[in-house]
């Protein structure tokens, strides 16, 4: 008999909920198939059979939340064969059976519950084998907004159902742990900065057609912003640093997490050695890590060892917001919305494209000095990002 336990989760996750079975006892199963799909805070993660065999006992039920390396099944080892039978036989039990209706597809039971709560049907599932996922629901749900807000659909609704009561996710959970966790730990203070936007527009307009041509992929404004930070980062390394008892824990390496907001909640997938990479290899991994995380699909991995992160709520048209810290980092950077001011200019008012950045940092390891001096060494990358290729 071969156990089946929970994997491990990774770097601070230490339990999930056994979400969706993908066999019941008594059924076959082969060595690397996925039995069974686990939600953490974080992600979702499928675990594979270790052995061939039957799956003879399922120890913890869907919906239960269970430890790591806890015991999920218990497998019976063997090679599984196919009843063999002659051709007769096939032919007689044809003629004497109904044709059996294929199994029905099994969706995660929280996307079936907020289909059912939202009268939702037409979802396309990205899970294995079609399933639908909770995502995938949420996805619909923001897709069909217009449809739900309209004034019909107002009038129709209920006295009873003005509030709803519903249980936070284990992603959110987290989010909201995290983040409190942050405010109390830290000495957090947030540092401003405006930086004007012309010679990075600029350049972008001029070369983003040769770039999507030669890399496959479009210069957007972000591997300019991760370029200028990893630049300041070198000289200003506390910002790069954390915290870890009395000692201070200095990165010689800048894994940059990129914050993206998705139907689920925030998730901050990281670039590791961002600092070694060119303007096509980031744009490339944010691209596919945004996607992915758009998606649900980011692994564990992928949302660790960040270092330092960059949080750009320009994209929701924010004005200027504090960024909180992303655990144990010592700094996050805040971008905000691009937008035309006047401004002072070899003593000549002209308009530019303006943009507030925003530093927010952990007073126990950078000092102010420390901290004005990076946001200023990023304003001065953005404003002229010939220093970027000369090193100054």
């Amino acid at each position: 008999m071969t156990e089946v336990r929970v994997p491990t989760l990774g770097e601070s996750v230490t339990e999930a909920t056994v979400a969706t079975w993908f066999k019941k006892p008594g059924d076959a199963v082969a060595q690397d198939e996925m039995i069974c799909e686990l939600e953490t805070d974080k992600v979702t993660v499928e675990v594979a059979a270790p052995v061939t065999g039957i799956l003879s006992e399922i120890v913890v039920p869907e919906g239960t939340t269970i430890g790591v390396d806890a015991l999920l099944a218990q497998i019976s080892e063997g090679v599984v064969t196919p009843l063999k039978v002659s051709n007769s036989e096939i032919s007689e039990v044809a003629l004497k059976t109904e044709p059996v209706a294929q199994e029905t597809l099994k969706n995660a039971p929280a996307a079936e519950k907020l289909m059912a709560d939202n009268n939702i049907t037409n979802v396309t599932g990205t899970g294995r084998d079609g399933r639908i996922m909770k995502g995938d629901v949420l996805n619909a749900i923001t897709d069909s907004m217009p449809e739900l807000n309209t004034g019909p659909a107002r009038a129709a609704r209920k006295p009873d159902t003005r509030e709803e009561r519903v249980t936070m996710t284990r992603l959110r959970q987290t989010i909201a742990r995290r983040l409190k966790e942050s405010q109390n730990t830290a000495a957090m203070l947030t540092t401003y900065n405006e930086v004007d936007m012309t010679a990075v527009m600029d350049l972008r307009n001029e070369y983003k057609d040769l770039f999507l041509k030669k890399h496959g992929v479009k210069l957007g404004f972000m591997s300019f912003f991760t370029k200028a930070c990893c630049h300041a980062l070198s000289e200003i390394p506390e910002v790069n640093a954390e915290v870890d008892g009395n000692d201070i824990v200095y990165k010689n390496y800048v894994n940059m997490g990129i914050a993206a907001g998705t139907p689920t909640g925030l998730v901050v997938p990281v670039i590791n050695d961002a600092d070694q990479m060119s303007f096509a290899d980031i744009e490339k991994a944010i691209s596919e890590k945004g996607l992915r995380a758009r998606d649900g699909k980011l692994s564990i991995g992928e949302m660790q060892g960040g270092t330092f992160t960059i949080s750009n709520g320009g994209v929701y048209g924010s004005l200027m917001s504090s960024p909180i810290l992303n655990p144990p980092q010592s700094g996050i950077l805040g971008m905000h919305t691009i937008q035309k001011r006047p401004v002072v200019v070899n003593n000549e008012i002209v308009i530019r494209p303006m943009m507030y950045l925003a530093l927010s940092y952990d007073h126990r390891v950078v000092d102010g000095k420390g901290a004005v001096t990076f946001l200023v060494r990023v304003k001065e990358a953005l404003e002229d990002p010939r220093r970027l290729l000369m090193d100054l």
